[in-house]
């Protein structure tokens, strides 16, 4: 027997899910839950995670999720990566057929969603969320860039539609030869993320005094993130300013030789909720040097909490920041010390003008959380929901005109 949903209804497909901590998780899980306010059914089919096991069998609907076997992801602890049962989704979705799937990663479980779905004659929208050709150059293996685009593109391209975060990478890829590419904007949870968590014995704690700035970094420690940049940013602003602090929050493989590095930066580890936002809320400059980045949700986050933000001419910055208004990007060359060089001095330059002028200084930290608040959830959602519509639209039209 079939299950006939009474309303549009979407399967998400992720390798990541909360309580895992990155963008994708956020994103998709903000993504889920506003499809579901608007009246769509939603499924989510991920990998089980090691708190499933912990938590032991939990209440829930049958259609609301399917949990699938899954292995450790290497290089990410605490991550597992779907394995491809496209029979299991087979028998699945000819029972409870979802009108259209979203699959937000490229991993075994993607590749083996897309094929059901393409078997099925389920029209199939997909998320591009991660430069792994990118990745292959921060990992000493530029000559595997080509192979990984093109197998990126491959999988995309049998998707109808493929969902970019920025005008910038939309271009990009069309010029890649990626096919049906479709911008849909990231959001940030302004309630949360919010100046007014600024927490004065949080930077007391820090040695952040009145005329102490404090630098503040969130994100994975691993070489795709470039926290050396940082480090080398925050360096250059010593040479002026010695009582600058530097706060990195996040783990990752790289932690344990930083941290031998660099005792006198602060590691914070992990951190989230209302913790992580006061986190943000409580620095002066957020320094973002990630070049391998789609988007980068930290960047909106810290303009949120009021930080002026330094950041790569890439992603979000390009979207959401405007130089000497609230924040600064740096053009990226592609030689990798002179980039490095240059995001040093362009740090200096800015904790020089927040030592010289504390009202301009505020003015764009100001700026910064305007452009924040004009980045709702519920405007992103709403995108969402329409773009899946408008998919589901299109793939009506051809299977009328096949008909005719």
């Amino acid at each position: 027997m079939v299950i006939m949903a009474a309303s549009p209804r979407v399967a998400v497909v992720t390798e990541t899910w909360p309580p895992e901590i990155n963008g994708v998780a956020l994103t998709l899980h903000r993504l889920v839950e506003g499809v579901r306010e608007c009246g769509w059914q939603a499924e989510v089919v991920r990998p089980r995670q090691a708190v499933d096991r912990a938590r032991g069998p939990q209440p829930m609907a049958e259609e609301d999720e399917y949990r699938v076997p899954g292995l450790p992801l290497p290089g990410y602890p605490g991550l597992r990566m779907g394995l491809p049962v496209r029979q299991r989704l087979l028998r699945r979705w000819s029972r409870l057929r979802p009108d259209v799937v979203h699959v937000a990663t490229e991993g075994p479980l993607g590749h083996a969603a897309v094929s059901a779905a393409r078997r099925l004659g389920i029209p199939v929208s997909s998320a591009f969320h991660t430069r792994f050709d990118g990745y292959a150059r921060h990992y000493g293996m530029r000559w595997a860039e080509p192979l990984a685009l093109a197998v990126l593109r491959r999988f995309h391209n049998r998707c109808h539609a493929t969902q970019v975060p920025t005008r910038t990478l939309a271009r990009e890829l069309d010029s890649y030869g990626f096919h049906g590419v479709r911008v849909l904007a990231r959001g940030v949870d302004s309630a949360m993320f919010h100046p007014g968590r600024r927490s004065w014995p949080l930077r007391q704690e820090w040695g952040g005094g009145v005329d102490a700035p404090v630098l503040m970094s969130v994100g994975r420690l691993a070489p795709e993130k470039s926290p050396e940049d940082v480090i080398r940013a925050w360096e250059a602003v010593r040479t002026r300013l010695p009582n600058a602090r530097l706060v990195m929050v996040g783990d990752g493989p790289s932690r344990p030789a930083l941290e031998a590095r660099h005792p006198e930066v602060i590691f914070a580890g992990m951190r989230t909720g209302e913790d992580l936002a006061a986190h943000y809320a409580s620095a002066d400059l957020f320094v973002f040097a990630s070049r391998s980045e789609t988007f980068g949700n930290v960047v909106i986050e810290a303009m949120a909490s009021g930080l002026p933000v330094l950041a790569f001419d890439r992603a979000a910055a390009r979207e959401h920041l405007r130089d000497g208004e609230n924040g600064a990007r740096v053009p990226v060359t592609g030689h990798a010390d002179r980039d490095s060089e240059a995001f040093a001095g362009v740090a200096l330059r800015l904790a020089e003008k927040r030592r010289r002028d504390r009202l301009a200084w505020k003015g764009m930290g100001e700026a910064a959380r305007l452009r924040a608040e004009g980045l709702d959830w519920s405007c992103i959602v709403a995108h969402f929901a329409a773009q899946l519509e408008e998919l589901l639209a299109e793939e009506g039209r051809h299977a009328s005109a096949a008909a005719g």
